[in-house]
């Protein structure tokens, strides 16, 4: 698998900035573009994006105007409208390496490339502007909803644009344009600090589910924001080959390449580190797809598929859950088993909307305080070479899983000892449906009849519940009658 060295992925970035400047516009399109060489003359105090976002803070995260400060605040540029997916917003970080906070900046003009280059150093006049951001604190919020920093001016009690007469006198261009070094980040250990500041992701892929193959061959993708569902942003999820921890990149349906087909292997992704509309999740906007690169072969798990079938006659497996009491699960012959974290897969008695099943199995890692969580239900052993046919059948439901996952499992190496879950060989099985986070947390989603009888070996398979190291932002999965029958 390859994978790219952080300097090459920085070189990335500097030509992916360059290209901003010649791609989706025709050859004389914005010919007289020029960049003052001249400094311009501050008639006020320089100040930081810290102290900015520290009146914010001191304010309880209310909009907060500035008035008789005589101060500008200092930042680089990260963003850029050139490719259609950012419009009418200019969003800066403090430092062009290792930036401490970031800022949006609303503004009613466009086109704004022409003006600025992504690492353009500006200053904004903060006398007249107001800042805020949706949340209460985003190191401590429960329901882990928050929006981004934001400037502007204050329309009614929210953040508004400047207007385009204003826009001179509030945003004002520095000969300088820096370097603009991404900071290397993680999927599962983003924070809001990061917000409004430029990060890549390493060693990631699009997911498989995307992609169409023949055999093991990817041999077509779907597009970044022209599906028939994509209304407003195409969002697709990118994992980790390293951890399998997940973001999305969110793409403008208005982009000039919203029609372009998402790459098939892995490698980087850069951009700027944003929250989804509904600010309950983190996602990222790329300005054009010269700051991907994934030419890398996939790194797509072992996948276990024989499709799926009627169920087999004879019962081998039945787990209900009922009468197993509450705490942990403790059913012989099943393993349960912390990998990372606190969470465990526990027995629950749900009350209200959610009772239809009685008993059944949960696991959440909402609030759990921890950086890490990751459980593993494990079945006893499937008998998949004496019987020439083999079924699984199980029902999950979800309070609000958000940005934690479910993964199904399957291993044929397997010693049945805990120590040896992390040294096994665990396939997906690829043909299970489990239920998804948009899906009304009172309903159960059957799981469909998954045949086994292809997977060639006897063996366990698995329930993983993934957590997404920012445990405000995940929930809980509920799982419930599993049955494996054979003839």
């Amino acid at each position: 698998m390859k994978t790219l060295k952080f300097n090459h992925v920085l070189s990335l970035l500097f030509i992916a900035t360059a290209t901003l400047f010649t791609s989706c516009v025709g050859e004389d399109d914005y010919a007289d573009i020029t960049f003052s060489a001249v400094e311009p003359e501050i008639n006020g105090d320089i100040v930081e994006l810290s102290t900015v976002y520290a009146e914010l803070i001191q304010n309880n995260y209310e909009l907060y105007t500035f008035q008789g400060t005589n101060n500008y605040a200092v930042g680089y540029v990260v963003s850029s409208d050139n490719g259609g997916n950012f419009y009418k917003e200019i969003v800066i970080q403090d430092k062009p390496e290792n930036p401490t906070v970031g800022f949006s900046i609303q503004v009613n003009k466009a086109p704004l490339f022409t003006l600025f280059e992504v690492g353009q150093k500006v200053y904004i006049k903060l006398d007249g502007l107001s800042v805020g951001q949706d949340v209460d604190n985003p190191n401590d919020i429960a329901s882990g909803d928050y929006g981004v920093p934001e400037l502007g001016f204050n329309d009614g009690g929210q953040i508004g644009q400047i207007g385009e007469s204003f826009f001179d006198d509030y945003v004002i261009r520095s000969s300088e344009v820096a370097e603009i070094t991404p900071t290397l980040v993680n999927p599962g250990n983003l924070t809001p600090d990061l917000l409004n500041t430029a990060v890549v992701f390493d060693n990631v892929q699009f997911l498989r589910e995307y992609m169409t193959f023949e055999g093991d061959n990817v041999v077509n993708s779907i597009s970044y924001a022209s599906e028939d569902n994509d209304e407003f942003d195409g969002e697709r999820i990118l994992e980790s080959c390293e951890n399998g921890s997940q973001i999305i990149l969110s793409t403008s349906t208005f982009a000039d390449f919203k029609a372009l087909s998402i790459p098939q292997g892995s490698g980087s992704a850069m951009g700027v580190l944003t929250r989804t509309f509904e600010a309950d999740k983190y996602t990222f906007y790329m300005p054009s797809p010269n700051f991907i690169d994934m030419n890398g072969e996939r790194c797509d798990p072992l996948v276990y598929s024989c499709g799926t079938t009627t169920a087999a006659a004879n019962e081998l497996i039945n787990l209900d859950f009922e009468g197993e009491g509450t705490g942990p699960v403790n059913v012989a012959g099943w393993t349960n088993y912390i990998e990372a974290g606190s969470v465990t897969w526990e027995t629950y008695s749900a009350g209200g909307t959610n009772a239809s099943l009685g008993t059944s199995a949960r696991i959440g890692s909402f609030q759990s305080g921890d950086d890490s969580s990751v459980a593993w239900l494990i079945s006893p052993e499937v008998d998949i070479e004496s019987n020439s046919k083999v079924t699984l059948e199980f029902k999950t439901s979800n309070s609000f899983s958000d940005d934690s996952n479910l993964q199904l499992l399957y291993s044929t190496n397997w010693d049945g000892t805990e120590a040896g879950i992390a040294t096994a060989d665990w396939g997906l099985i690829d043909d299970a449906v489990i239920v998804s986070d948009d899906e009304y947390f009172a309903n159960w989603v059957e799981s469909g009849v998954v045949d086994m009888s292809c997977f060639e070996a006897n063996g366990h398979f698995a329930f993983k519940y993934i957590g997404s190291g920012s445990t405000g932002a995940d929930g809980t999965y509920e799982l419930d009658e599993i049955m494996v029958n054979v003839e």
